[in-house]
This record gives structure tokens, C-alpha cells and sequence, in this order.
């Protein structure tokens, strides 16, 4: 896996064990001691107080990859086996929420977004004073500033009027991540996720340093149904194809491996979910409607439902490629159950909306598992699927790919539909398409929008770096 920092290796080394210790039916004995395992008593620990903290934090993160999350532990003194037995047990998984914040983990990020550094001169003029509305600006004996961090707001207004740019800014990554302002600090100085305002971007989870942010993962859900040998199909995002150095056909049948009755591509859907959008575009401008967008990416759809209701009478009522896929599944496995694989947060949202799909594994889970599982892809049995899909309905794993693959069905009519891109949904783009739900009035018919910079290929949860990821999908789609 090419990890991009610290806090991936730790995500992907503690599910890897977990599922380990799972898979040698060590788990319920042994989960209790994996804290102390993996931070033993004369370990150096990287960025926490002590081992002990470090165990805590271990045990914390261990609850959402097992299924939960803090509010579940009602007595601290319950061990981790305890909630290990509960996951596999369990027949159904209730949690409303999809995203969590490890209080353990977040901890050390700052309570008050200003600092005055040794820059400050003890100016005569005070403007840092004379414009804070809380008198949060106290002055020491050799007349230089500081903040009363107890009342302080964090308004800005001495940053900005200080002559000497002495008053320094300190971001809260996970803060500065969020486009919708979703995620602040509780009356504990915890991160707090407000889910009513979330879109499930994902942007959170690799912005933080701490690695204090998780969802709530479905893997032994999964895992155990496999164990039992109930009937399951995992269907596969279009971005599988940038995911692992190596054929495609090893990595599907290394999915097939963990006990999958069957694997399919999510491009087969998207090839129904090309053709209805395009009949759909077609007709919505016939009406006088004067765009239309894409409606596959279900963090925009979430932007929208929150926060832009106005582009709601704009967005494509077509399915998204998992819809459309999910139900060629059921025709022919009526019984199974079924397992979205993808790089996705939202996907968990708009699963838990489909009733033709079950449950949701990301890219990065399913890397962690197969380690834990000791299944090398290299080696894996080759399985190539019943149908391949076409190139167009692969691409829709990068940005422009659904535009293109529209505006190839449309043939000689492409040309009159004129088409562009809005691929990331930070703040900038989200004022953009606010101002063209508002206004109605947009550079282009047809509006590709995607939440993830470069599209789904650099999804919050992918196993591959961004950057090689986009590479070896161009590669893979030059060979299609």
C-alpha cells in the first residue's frame, strides 16, 4: 500500500490485525493484549503523552473498525473482547452515524485559532487591544501581548489590525478540511460531527494529524457472514482499477478469495446509468430546463438535500452505477447479499438508502483485510468477470468520465450539448453551484459534478496513492 502518512499505516496495521487475529479464531482471546502489543512499555511513542495514552488510543480505534463507536462504552472498565463478541454476533448493525471522532485521539489541536508570537513589539498604538470585543488582549511586563485563551472567540480581529503581522493563525485541519462547517469542537474542546450538516466527503479523515477520525466500518459484518457461509456478491467501484500493482483479474479473484460467491463491476451499471442520462438530459432540455447535472456522486447529492435545496430541480434523476448494478445482482442472486467495494464515505449513506445492498467495504478495507487474510493478489487465482463493461463506463471512476461517456451514446448530437466539470467540493466550488442553483444560469448544459478532486479515483478511502492512483487508471483505460 503506498501510504501518504503515519496515520494510514496505523489504520491499515490495527484492522490487519484485527482481522488476523479474527481469521486464526484468536480474536475474543486475544484483542485484550493488542494494545499492549503494539505498544509495548519501552516503545518510543510518536505524538502522544506517554505508552499509556498510546494503548488508550489503540483500544478507542479499534471500536469503529469493530463496528462502534465512544458513545457505545458506557463502562470504561468493559474490556475490548466484550465488543468483539458483540460484532460477531450481531445479526444487523444500527448506527445512524457514519463518521466518528476518537476522543482519546483528539486531543491535541489547539482551543483557540490565535497565538502572539515574539514578533510583537509592544507597540504604542495596541490595535490588537483596542479591537478584540472580549478584552481577551493582556499585556506582560515588558509591554508585549498575549491572549487570554479563556475568553478569547477566535474572531480574528487582532490578527488582522496587528501592524507587525505578529498574531499568528492556527488552523484545526479537520476544521479547515470541511467545506460545509460540519465538524467543531464540543464543550470538552472535542471534535464533534454534526451529521445533520455533513456530505460524508471524506475531506476529515486524512486531513487530521492525530488520525482521531474514523467511520464506521461494516468489515466484520462482512467477514462474518463469509465465515458462515452466506451468499454474498461484492460489486466493485470502476476506481478498482487504480488500486493494486497488479492484473486486474489477480485482484478480483483476490476479492473472490475471501469468499465472495461472485464479483461484478459497478461499470456494468454505469453503462444503464450513461444511457438514462443522457434520455434524461435530452429531455430536460427539450422542456426549457436550462441545465442539468450528474447525480452519481452521493456527497453532492448530500450537499444538495443540506445545503443547496434550490439544485435539487436540477440534479438527473437517473441511478447511480451501483443502483443499476445492485439489480442486475439481485435478478440473478435473489438471495445474496451484497457488498459495495469502493473509495468512498457517501457510498455508506446512499447504501444504507438502497434496499439492494447490504453493506459497504472501502478500498483501504479491503487491502487491510486481504493482509490480514494472508492473501497475497500477486498470487491470487485469476477470476474474470461475466461481463466487461465498455471503457466509457470504466471511466467513470476519474473526472469528465461521465460527461464523456453521455456525450459518447449521444453520438451526432454531442455537439449541440455543451458540458463542464466541477470536480472537488471545497468552498469555492460549493459558492459556484449555489450561484447556479440561485441564478439558474451556468456556463454549460450539463454539469459533471464530482466531490473528490480528479473523481472517485481519489476518493477519501482508496488503497493507492492519489497521484498513482490517476496514473495506472489512465493506463488501464488506454488498454480497454
Amino acid at each position: 500500500m503506498a501510504f501518504t502518512n503515519n496515520v494510514m499505516i496505523v489504520r491499515h496495521k490495527l484492522l490487519a490485525q484485527l482481522v488476523r487475529l479474527w481469521n486464526e479464531n484468536r480474536l475474543l482471546d486475544e484483542i485484550d493484549r493488542l494494545p499492549l502489543e503494539l505498544s509495548p512499555r519501552k516503545s518510543k511513542v510518536i505524538g502522544r503523552c506517554c505508552v499509556h495514552k498510546e494503548r488508550a488510543v489503540w483500544k478507542y480505534k479499534s471500536f469503529p473498525l469493530l463496528g462502534f463507536d465512544m458513545s457505545d462504552e458506557v463502562d470504561e472498565l468493559t474490556p475490548l473482547s466484550e465488543y468483539a463478541k458483540k460484532a460477531l454476533l450481531r445479526t444487523e448493525n444500527k448506527k445512524e452515524n457514519l463518521l466518528c471522532v476518537i476522543d482519546e485521539a483528539c486531543s491535541s489541536c489547539v482551543q483557540v485559532n490565535y497565538e502572539i508570537t515574539n514578533l510583537c513589539r509592544g507597540c504604542v498604538a495596541r490595535s490588537c487591544y483596542m479591537n478584540c470585543p472580549k478584552d481577551s488582549i493582556v499585556f506582560q511586563k515588558n509591554g508585549q501581548a498575549s491572549i487570554d485563551h479563556e475568553t478569547c472567540i477566535s474572531c480574528g480581529k487582532c490578527h488582522s489590525s496587528c501592524p507587525y503581522h505578529a498574531i499568528v493563525y492556527v488552523p484545526i485541519p479537520c476544521e479547515e478540511a470541511c467545506p460545509v462547517k460540519a465538524i467543531s469542537k464540543d464543550e470538552y474542546g472535542i471534535e464533534h460531527i454534526d451529521e445533520s450538516k455533513c456530505i460524508y466527503c471524506g475531506k476529515c479523515i486524512n486531513a487530521c494529524p492525530f488520525g482521531a477520525i474514523f467511520e464506521i466500518s461494516q468489515a466484520f459484518d462482512v467477514l462474518q457472514r463469509l465465515r458462515n457461509k452466506e451468499e454474498m456478491v461484492a460489486i466493485v467501484a470502476p476506481s478498482i482499477l487504480a488500486q493494486f500493482s497488479a492484473p486486474i483479474e489477480n485482484v478480483y479473484g483476490a476479492i473472490k478469495a475471501m469468499g465472495f460467491a461472485e464479483v461484478v463491476e459497478v461499470a456494468q451499471g454505469a453503462m444503464e446509468t450513461t444511457r438514462r442520462e443522457a434520455e434524461e438530459l435530452k429531455e430536460k432540455l427539450a422542456e426549457g430546463q436550462p441545465f442539468m447535472t450528474t447525480s452519481c456522486c452521493p456527497s453532492y447529492v448530500e450537499l444538495a438535500n443540506k445545503h443547496i435545496p434550490d439544485m435539487k430541480k436540477y440534479i438527473s434523476h437517473t441511478g447511480s452505477p451501483m443502483y443499476y448494478t445492485a439489480r442486475i445482482v439481485k435478478e440473478k442472486y435473489p438471495n445474496a447479499k451484497i457488498v459495495f467495494v469502493g473509495p468512498c464515505v457517501a457510498k455508506r449513506q446512499e447504501v444504507k438508502r438502497d434496499g439492494c445492498v447490504d453493506f459497504t467495504l472501502t478500498f483501504e478495507e479491503v487491502g487491510s483485510i486481504l493482509t490480514g487474510l494472508n492473501i497475497n493478489i500477486n498470487e491470487a487465482r485469476p477470476f474474470s468477470v461475466l461481463f466487461k463493461s465498455v471503457r466509457e463506463a470504466h471511466g467513470f471512476a476519474q473526472s469528465g468520465g461521465v460527461v464523456n461517456a453521455v456525450k459518447v451514446y449521444l453520438k451526432e448530437e454531442q455537439d449541440s450539448i455543451s458540458a463542464v466539470q466541477v470536480a472537488n467540493l471545497d468552498k469555492k466550488n460549493i459558492g459556484l453551484l449555489r450561484a447556479f442553483a440561485k441564478t439558474g444560469k451556468t456556463p454549460a448544459q450539463f454539469i459533471e459534478v464530482m466531490a473528490c478532486e480528479g473523481g472517485c479515483v481519489t476518493g477519501p478511502c482508496t488503497h493507492n496513492d492519489k497521484k498513482t492512483g490517476q496514473k495506472q487508471l489512465i493506463n488501464e483505460l488506454t488498454k480497454r
